[in-house]
């Protein structure tokens, strides 16, 4: 069932995370990750993921570009929330790990009932001021 939704953001070239160790490779590595807890709700089939393929769209990035399925990769979501400290656990949520540290991060409640378009544009600022 969730396939699709995991196929969605693959697509874009975001590298999926799925244990523990993944997770601590990616975000413990030196530089900027950006990290997309993906979901099966309807903010993030409506919200989330189309404002990520616009995002991913602006010419700059973070240097790596990172996915977890909340529900699914269980594992590797508990994993990446344990960076996210001082912020409950949240899907869909976004955030940018830079040298394994929490630099920012979004919200469910940031994303819930907003535009694509309007995620997408917070999104590539964050994107410009890295």
């Amino acid at each position: 069932m969730v396939q699709p939704m995991r196929d969605e953001v693959t697509r874009l070239g975001m590298k999926e995370m799925r244990t523990a160790a993944e997770v601590d490779s990616e975000l413990n590595a030196p530089g900027t990750a950006f990290v997309f807890i993906n979901s099966v709700c309807g903010c993030a089939a409506g919200g989330a993921r189309p404002a990520l393929k616009m995002a991913l769209a602006h010419s700059k990035k973070p240097e790596r570009l990172t996915t977890a399925f909340a529900g699914n990769d269980v594992e590797a979501v508990a994993k990446a929330r344990s960076y996210f400290t001082g912020f409950p656990p949240s899907s869909p949520q976004f955030a940018i790990i830079k040298d394994g540290k929490l630099a920012w991060i979004m919200e469910r409640w940031q994303i819930e009932g907003r535009a694509p378009e309007s995620i997408a544009a917070d999104l590539v600022k964050v994107f410009d001021a890295m």
